[in-house]
């Protein structure tokens, strides 16, 4: 079996939408994806249908409790997780970790240490940075090569004592787009005694997600970067979660997962993100040939990994013969394995803005500036001046789009 974008691209009404004339091209995929039509029926279907909270007795509440169950299962087949009950669901992955930093330091006393890294989005730096101050704790923090956009996992061993309690950092970076050692860094995290939380907001759409596999402890992602819903969602080791005192009203459920969620849940999101969990399973089962849903996802994200490969070459091979250019973040052939397709560059004389109004002039959508990558625009020295331009491709886009873009910025650049 092989990969087939025509039956893709056919799911996803929005890929079809032109403004005055003009296709959509949709590269600002890191910040969000588009969803196929299977998610909007999914969660229209839901509002009319199961519009109503949990704990009734009557038809509509407990339509609505199965929509959160069915959702908590498609998750943990999704990111592998031992049971539906280590799935927590809320308003985005900045939110949860905002809520969930202060259940953990709970757990921590003056003095101790928390290791945060350059390369990580702000979602996952911050919320830990305030908790440091408040909290008295410390913070070290881990960098990264900027030739290579890779950490070295000796630095680490640097950093972590026996005073080091908490870990985080991300799978794969949302402005170098490097994929990073979980397992490995989780492994000497959890030598130390140190528990390990994980933004995967950027890898779960591109690599198949396994957290018994990581051995981590906490993992966050964002269904609306996989083609689902604006939702949150945390997977939490069960035995952590339980040591810890969430903060809540008195009268929510006081049992994991639900005593994490504060306030009544987005039930649609819910439908909507067991919509995007089934349609990258029919990925899975109709090009790859697997059965039974875990392994079917398996099986859609080795493929799609693989096709995004196509489209990161394609993009990196025509930037780098641009006069002046800069990608941030591994360019070679051979290390794509260790990337997912998201590229960041910079040029000599022209602003990241420019550049990306220049492509929405032309109905090509990308971002520019730091995104939300504050220490990692920092350490590559690029803050100051604007941050980057990111071209984010995923599965649904075409080799086509790529050198649209490509000719696009030749106009701008090379004029």
């Amino acid at each position: 079996m092989s990969f087939d974008l025509d039956a893709v691209r056919a799911r996803f009404p929005a890929l079809s939408i032109t403004d005055d004339g003009k296709r959509r091209i949709y590269l600002d995929n890191p910040a969000g994806t588009q969803v196929p039509q299977s998610v909007a029926d999914a969660m229209s279907s839901c509002l009319i249908e199961s519009n109503a909270n949990i704990g009734g007795g009557f038809v509509s509440s407990e339509n609505a409790a199965a929509v959160v169950a069915s959702a908590r299962r498609a998750m943990a087949d999704l990111l592998n997780a031992p049971s539906p009950d280590e799935i927590v669901f809320g308003h985005n992955m900045t939110t949860i970790t905002m809520h969930l930093s202060r259940a953990l330091g709970r757990l921590f006393r003056p003095g101790d240490e928390i290791v945060l890294t350059r390369m990580d989005h702000d979602a996952n730096v911050w919320p830990w940075v305030l908790l440091a101050r408040d909290r008295g704790l410390e913070v070290k923090w881990l960098p990264f090569d900027t030739e290579t956009a890779e950490f070295d996992p000796d630095d680490l061993d640097k950093l972590l004592s026996g005073r080091t309690r908490l870990v985080c950092f991300g799978a794969a970076s949302n402005l170098t787009g490097t994929i990073n050692d979980v397992r490995a860094f989780c492994a000497r995290a959890r030598d130390s005694g140190a528990l390990t939380y994980v933004d995967a907001v950027q890898s779960v759409p591109h690599i198949a997600t396994d957290v018994q596999a990581l051995c981590c402890d906490f993992l966050v992602c964002s269904p609306y970067k996989f083609f689902g819903p604006h939702q949150g969602v945390l997977y939490g080791r069960r035995d952590v979660l339980e040591r810890l005192e969430p903060y809540k009203v008195r009268p929510a459920p006081g049992d994991a997962p639900e005593c994490f969620e504060t306030g009544t849940q987005n039930h649609e999101a819910c439908a909507g993100i067991t919509a995007a969990v089934e349609y990258l399973a029919w990925i899975g089962r109709s090009m790859a040939g697997a059965t039974g849903r875990p392994a079917a996802l398996r099986a859609a994200m080795a493929l799609l990994f693989e096709y995004e490969k196509v489209l990161t070459e394609r993009l990196i091979d025509g930037l780098l013969r641009i006069d002046g250019l800069t990608v941030h973040g591994i360019s070679s052939k051979e290390a794509l394995d260790r990337r997912v397709p998201t590229v960041s560059f910079t040029h000599a004389t022209t602003a990241p803005a420019h550049i990306a109004q220049s492509l929405a002039d032309e109905n090509i959508f990308v971002w520019s500036g730091h995104n939300y990558a504050v220490e990692a625009a920092r350490a590559l020295g690029i803050y100051d001046s604007g941050g980057a331009v990111r071209i984010g491709p995923v599965h649904y886009n075409s080799p086509d789009e790529i050198d649209e873009t490509l000719a696009a910025l030749d106009r701008v650049l090379c004029s």
